[in-house]
């Protein structure tokens, strides 16, 4: 539960956002719990994030603003281990570095200028800008997954035109990446034999096959009743 002081700073902070917002940053607390609060950072331009959409929280202690808040980032990014709490100078890993006059503005500023450097600390992590260009053309739609993102943020939960491809495309990379190759053994096709003639020419050897079976057991009926009819002739001409 938070304090009176941590009450009173983290709503004059959010009347301060709402008011005059960072640039590619949006921000609020939860309504059932104001020190709990969840941004969105939009990929800013000239960066391999741009088009992207970084979901993330902000957990602050009650005793908040004289001791720092736990910072996560929850979308993948390729820039910060999903879900993981950061290690920054304004997060709870360096409470002795903390300055209570920082704000949530402040911090999410300072979390978006890191983002965008190759510095590493503890959650971070390296990928290629064109693994950071994927995760950002597919944040959107992993953040429409979210229950908790389509909570508190509904005004962000558009649908995009492309939006069945990328899921598409993204379900075919997880299959790519963890099916295992598989060896088929095949009888060789002549490669000059259309599709439909090997099925047709397969159905006639069948059909073939069967033919030959009815055949030697119609063959096989007639002996067994030519024999038949042989010893009922004899016994009638004995009876006589």
């Amino acid at each position: 539960m938070a304090t009176k002081a941590a009450y009173k700073r983290l709503s004059k902070e959010y009347l301060a956002i709402q008011k005059n917002p960072p640039p590619f940053i949006t921000a609020k607390p939860l309504e059932s719990n104001i020190l709990e609060w969840h941004y969105v950072i939009q990929g800013p331009p000239d960066t391999p994030y741009l088009g992207g959409e970084y979901y993330g929280r902000l957990t602050f202690p009650s005793e908040y603003p004289y001791k720092p808040p736990a910072i996560r980032m929850v979308t993948p990014s390729g820039r910060f281990q999903p879900d993981t709490r950061l290690c920054l100078t304004m997060s709870d890993f360096h409470p002795s570095l903390w300055n209570p006059s920082w704000s949530v503005a402040t911090i999410l500023n300072g979390l978006l200028s890191f983002m965008t450097t190759d510095e590493t600390t503890t959650g971070s992590i390296k990928t290629t800008d064109s693994e950071k260009r994927f995760y950002a053309a597919r944040s959107h739609i992993f953040n429409l997954k979210i229950q908790k993102f389509r909570d508190v943020f509904p005004e962000l939960c558009t649908i995009p035109d492309n939006a069945y491809q990328l899921m598409a495309a993204t379900e075919t990379r997880k299959r790519v990446n963890t099916t295992a190759p598989t060896t088929v053994k095949a009888r060789p096709i002549d490669p000059q034999t259309p599709h439909a003639q090997r099925n047709e020419s397969t159905w006639t050897r069948t059909v073939s096959q069967w033919k030959r079976w009815v055949l030697v057991l119609v063959l096989f009926v007639y002996l067994i009743m030519s024999k038949l009819a042989a010893r009922s002739s004899s016994a009638s001409e004995g009876g006589s």
